[in-house]
C-alpha cells in the first residue's frame, strides 16, 4: 500500500512529476486539473480525468458545433430522449419506442482488425441495453484504402469477421450498411456500427445515481489490462505513415500511457479491447431480466473509460455524491491499481444503482444467468466522487468538472485548396460518345470495389435470425416486423459520400442525410429521426475544423427542414495518417416506420408472371402485362464528386450535386403512400452512379430484364448523380392512380420503359445480358479477398 499515490501523499508532495502529456493532457488542462483540486491530481485522478477530458469522451472541439442539433431540432412528438442519453429514443406506436445509435471503433479496428470491429458492436450493443432495450439488430458502415492495397488486405477480413462473429453470437440480425473504399482511408479505415433495440415506454431506463445510500454494482466480466487508457491513448491519436503493415504506424499525440509498450502498433496493442459476445449474450439476457423485475434505479454501460466513466457520468447525472471502494472491482489481474482499473475498457460491463433492500434479489439474477457482480460502491450526499483503495482515499473531485470536460472554440478555416478543387470541374473529363461506350462505363462502374456485389461481405452476417428481418443488404434499407399482428415495422439505412463532403462539407453533409432518408422511404417507410457518426482528421488543423463545422451545420439545417431531429451520435477525431486526413465523413443513420411490412417496397424488378400475383390495389392485383418503370424527380448534368468521374478517371473535383430537401420530402411522402396504397412492385434510390446503376441493380436484384429509353443526352440520364431521384416499378393497372398520386405530392414522373426480358437494354445505345452483369458485378471482391 505505501506505493498507492493517495490524495494526502498528493496534498503533501505537490512537486511530484506526473506523465500528463503522455496521457494526451495539455499543460493548460493539468493546471486546470490542480487549481479545480486545489493540489496536484494523484495517479488515479489524473488517468480519470484524461480519459475524461479526452475528445473521445469530453466533445471539447465539437460541443460548440453539437448544440446545434438541439437548438434547430425540429417539433417531433415522437422523441421520448435525444442527445444527452446514451442512445436516442422514438415512439414508432402501439406503446412500442425504439432506440438507435451509431458510433466508431476506426483507430482499433486498424491496429487489430477483428478485435477492433467486433467490440465495437459490443459497445453499440451495450448502450442500447442501457437505455433498457432489447437489441434486435445491427448495421455496420465501413470504409478502407485503396481495394487492392496489401493493408486492406489485412484490414477487411478481419473487420468483417470481427462484426460477423461477434453479432452472429450475439443472435442479432445485421440488416444493411456501407462498404466502400478510397485511398484516403489507407492506414485509417472507418469502422461505424449501429445498433437498434425495441422497448415498451415504460421501459425506459436513466443513467443516473440518484438516492442517498442506493448501492453501486458492478456487473458482467472482470477487469482487465486490455483497452487501457483506449478513449485517450487510441482515440485521440493520430497515426503516422511510418507503414501499412501489421506492425508499422506508430502513434502521434496521446500515444503512451499505462500498458504502452513501445513504438508502433505493437505499442497500441494493449489499447485495443478484447471482446467475449457470449458473456454480452448472457449479459443482455440478464439486464432485460433485472429491468423487467424492477431492481434498476439507474444503469450505465462500461465502453469508452471504463470504470472512470461509468462512475463519473451517473454521479454527474445524479445527485453529484458516490463512494466507490476500487479495491472491490473483480479483477482479472490481480497487479491492477487504480489507475489501471479506472482506465480499462474491458468488455461486457455494466453498472447499477440499486435500492439496498433489493441487492440481493439483483446479485441473485446476475448469479442465474452466471453473471459476476459486486457491490463496489454507494450513492453519497457529499457532491463528490471519492474512490478509496484498501481504504485510502485515491480520487476525491467534484464529479462535473471531470464529466463536463473543457470546451474550445479551436481554429477553422476553409482549406486553401477549397477554390482549386471546386474549380477543376468534371465536365471537362472525356466522356462516352455512343452507345459502347456507355454500355463499358456501366460494366466499370458495377465491377468497381465501392459499386460490386457485396455478397462476399453480407453472407458472413447473419441477416435473418430472430426471424423478423423484412429487408436486408442489398436492399435501400434494412426493415425489421416489430408487431406480428399489425406488420408495424421500422426501416433504417445509413450513408455518407466522402468525395461529395471534400467537396463541399455543408451540401455533402445534406446530400449524405438525403440519401439516407431516401433510402428507408424507398422501402416504404416513414422517416422518423436521425444519428450520427462524423469522421473527421485532426481538431487541432483549421481547415479540418472548418469541414466539420460546415458538416454539422449542414446536418443540422438539413434534419430542420426534412422535420427529422437528430437523437445522438459520435464524433470521432484524428482520422489521419501523418498530416493527411481523411475525406470528411458523416455517416448519417436514418430510422423511420413501416405501418405494415407486408407492404414494403424491394428493389428488385419481378417478371410480369411474379408480379401479376401479388398483392394490390386500384384493381392492379392480378392485371396482366409488364410493370411500367417510371423515373421520379428531375436530373441535372451534375458530375461533382460522382462514381463515374471517381471509377473512370480517379478524379475529384468541381461542385457535388445540389439537394433539394423539400423534393426528398415530397418524393418520401409519395413512395409511402404509394406502398400503403399496393401500386408498386418495386422502388429504388438514384444515388452512386445514377439511372444506369440503379437499373442494373433492380434487374440483378429481381432476376428479370427491363427495356428503357432515356430522355435528352443519354450519359446524362444514365449516370447523374442528382438528388431526389428513385425508380419504381409500378404494377400493371396501376399507372393512371400512380400519375395521379405523382401529381397530388408535386413529384416529376417520367415513364421510361417496362419491367422483362433477360437483358438490361437502353434503347438507341446498348444492351446488355443480365448474365453478363451478375458476372462482372459478383467476381470483384472475391477476386480481392478470396
Amino acid at each position: 500500500m505505501s506505493q498507492v499515490d493517495t490524495v494526502s501523499r498528493a496534498a503533501a508532495a505537490p512537486d511530484t512529476p506526473q506523465p500528463f502529456a503522455e496521457l494526451g493532457l495539455t499543460e493548460a488542462e493539468y493546471g486546470r486539473i490542480v487549481a479545480t483540486l486545489g493540489r496536484r491530481p494523484t495517479a488515479a485522478e489524473l488517468a480519470l480525468y484524461s480519459v475524461m477530458w479526452s475528445e473521445h469522451c469530453s466533445y471539447k472541439s465539437s460541443k460548440v458545433y453539437l448544440r446545434q442539433f438541439a437548438d434547430k431540432a425540429p417539433p417531433s412528438s415522437a422523441l421520448l430522449a435525444g442527445i444527452g442519453h446514451n442512445a436516442g429514443v422514438v415512439d414508432i406506436g402501439l406503446g412500442y419506442a425504439v432506440t438507435f445509435k451509431i458510433e466508431s471503433h476506426n483507430h482499433p479496428s486498424y491496429v487489430e482488425p477483428h478485435q477492433g470491429a467486433a467490440t465495437g458492436v459490443g459497445g453499440i450493443v451495450r448502450d442500447i441495453l442501457a437505455m433498457g432495450a432489447r437489441p434486435v439488430a445491427v448495421m455496420d458502415a465501413i470504409r478502407f484504402g485503396a481495394a487492392d492495397a496489401p493493408d486492406t488486405g489485412r484490414v477487411l477480413p478481419g473487420v468483417v469477421s470481427g462484426i460477423s462473429s461477434y453479432g452472429n453470437c450475439l443472435g442479432l440480425p445485421n440488416i444493411g450498411g456501407e462498404l466502400d473504399f478510397d485511398p484516403c482511408y489507407a492506414g485509417n479505415p472507418l469502422v461505424n456500427a449501429l445498433c437498434v433495440g425495441v422497448m415498451r415506454h415504460d421501459d425506459l431506463q436513466v443513467a443516473a445515481a440518484t438516492g442517498e445510500g442506493n448501492q453501486v454494482i458492478l456487473f458482467g466480466s472482470t477487469t482487465g489490462p486490455d483497452g487501457v487508457g483506449g478513449a485517450s491513448v487510441l482515440a485521440s491519436a493520430v497515426f503516422d505513415g511510418g507503414s501499412s503493415s501489421s506492425n508499422g504506424g506508430s502513434g502521434g499525440p496521446g500515444s503512451g500511457g499505462p500498458g504502452s509498450g513501445g513504438s508502433g502498433e505493437s505499442a497500441k496493442r494493449p489499447s485495443v479491447q478484447v471482446g467475449d459476445p457470449f458473456m454480452e449474450k448472457l449479459l443482455v439476457e440478464c439486464c432485460l431480466e433485472l429491468f423487467a423485475r424492477g431492481l434498476v434505479v439507474g444503469i450505465q454501460d462500461l465502453g469508452a473509460a471504463g470504470v472512470a466513466c461509468a462512475t463519473t457520468e451517473l454521479a454527474a447525472a445524479g445527485t453529484g455524491g458516490m463512494a466507490v471502494r476500487l479495491d472491490a472491482v473483480p479483477l482479472r489481474d490481480p497487479s491492477l491499481g487504480p489507475p489501471e482499473i479506472l482506465m480499462s475498457e474491458s468488455q461486457e460491463r455494466m453498472m447499477a444503482v440499486v435500492e439496498p433492500a433489493r441487492v440481493a434479489e439483483f446479485l441473485d439474477v446476475c448469479a442465474k444467468w452466471d453473471i459476476r457482480s459486486a457491490v463496489i460502491g454507494e450513492v453519497t450526499g457529499t457532491g463528490r466522487l471519492v474512490m478509496t483503495w484498501h481504504g485510502e482515499t485515491v480520487v476525491d473531485l467534484p464529479p462535473d468538472s471531470a464529466a463536463d470536460g473543457p470546451v474550445y472554440q479551436r481554429p477553422a478555416e476553409r482549406g486553401a485548396g477549397q477554390d482549386a478543387l471546386a474549380a477543376d470541374d468534371p465536365a471537362a473529363l472525356p466522356r462516352p460518345g455512343d452507345g459502347d461506350g456507355l454500355r463499358a462505363a456501366l460494366l466499370a462502374l458495377l465491377s468497381s470495389p465501392g459499386l460490386a456485389d457485396k455478397s462476399w461481405v453480407t453472407e458472413q452476417y447473419d441477416r435473418y435470425v430472430r426471424g423478423d428481418t423484412v429487408l436486408a443488404m442489398p436492399e435501400d434499407g434494412g426493415l425489421l416486423r416489430i408487431d406480428e399482428a399489425t406488420g408495424l415495422g421500422i426501416a433504417l439505412a445509413t450513408d455518407g459520400n466522402g468525395r461529395f463532403c471534400k467537396l463541399d462539407p455543408y451540401l455533402g453533409t445534406q446530400l449524405a442525410l438525403s440519401e439516407a432518408y431516401r433510402n428507408v422511404a424507398a422501402t416504404g417507410a416513414r422517416p422518423l429521426a436521425v444519428t450520427n457518426c462524423l469522421n473527421f482528421g485532426s481538431p487541432e488543423d483549421p481547415a479540418v475544423m472548418w469541414q466539420f463545422a460546415e458538416a454539422v451545420r449542414g446536418l443540422a439545417d438539413g434534419c430542420a427542414a426534412l422535420g427529422v431531429p437528430v437523437t445522438g451520435g459520435n464524433v470521432s477525431f484524428y482520422n489521419q495518417t501523418g498530416t493527411t486526413a481523411i475525406h470528411p465523413t458523416p455517416v448519417i443513420g436514418v430510422l423511420g416506420v413501416h405501418d405494415d411490412v407486408r407492404r414494403r417496397l424491394a428493389i428488385g424488378f419481378a417478371s410480369p408472371a411474379g408480379d401479376a400475383g401479388a398483392a394490390g390495389a386500384a384493381g392492379a392485383a392480378g392485371a396482366a402485362g409488364a410493370a411500367s418503370i417510371v423515373l421520379l424527380g428531375r436530373t441535372w448534368a451534375e458530375f461533382g464528386g460522382s462514381a463515374w468521374a471517381h471509377v473512370l478517371h480517379g478524379h475529384l473535383g468541381g461542385r457535388p450535386p445540389a439537394p433539394d430537401l423539400d423534393a426528398e420530402q415530397r418524393l418520401a411522402s409519395l413512395l409511402a403512400a404509394a406502398a400503403a396504397a399496393g401500386l408498386l412492385s418495386a422502388a429504388h434510390d438514384l444515388s452512386d452512379g445514377g439511372l444506369a446503376v440503379a437499373l442494373a441493380e433492380s434487374c440483378l436484384r429481381g432476376g428479370t430484364g427491363c427495356v428503357v429509353r432515356v430522355p435528352g443526352d443519354p450519359f446524362t440520364a444514365l449516370f447523374s448523380e442528382s438528388a431526389a431521384r428513385a425508380i419504381v416499378a409500378v404494377r400493371p393497372g396501376a399507372e393512371a392512380s400512380f400519375e395521379a398520386l405523382c401529381a397530388a405530392h408535386g413529384v416529376p414522373a417520367a415513364s421510361i420503359g417496362t419491367v422483362g426480358g433477360d437483358q438490361l437494354v437502353v434503347e438507341g445505345s446498348f444492351a446488355v445480358g443480365l448474365a453478363e452483369l451478375a458476372a462482372v458485378h459478383t467476381q470483384t471482391l472475391p477476386a480481392l479477398f478470396g
